[in-house]
């Protein structure tokens, strides 16, 4: 398995919210077909076909526990759990 692949399932397992490395989160969406836009220390990504919008910020190394749940609800409302 890959490392995001790993990320993957750590974020749809949702037992360790609160450790999940801001970088790899971020290129994980990259990977995705997500754009970014960064604003002061807010990481907004958009994806044609996705409504709702993610702003990530860091917390420390990680991305905020409540912002995991946010990018899981997405992963799995638009299917997105496969890397191509």
């Amino acid at each position: 398995m890959s490392k995001y692949e790993n990320l993957i399932e750590k974020i749809l397992q949702a037992q360790s919210d609160a450790n999940i490395h801001f970088d790899d989160v971020c290129h994980l969406l990259l990977l995705f077909g997500f754009n970014e836009r960064i604003k002061g220390s807010h990481h907004i990504f958009r994806k044609e076909g996705v409504e709702e919008r993610l702003n990530l910020q860091r917390d420390g190394n990680n991305v905020k526990p409540y912002q995991i749940k946010q990018v899981r609800n997405i992963l799995l409302t638009y299917n997105l759990t496969e890397l191509l």
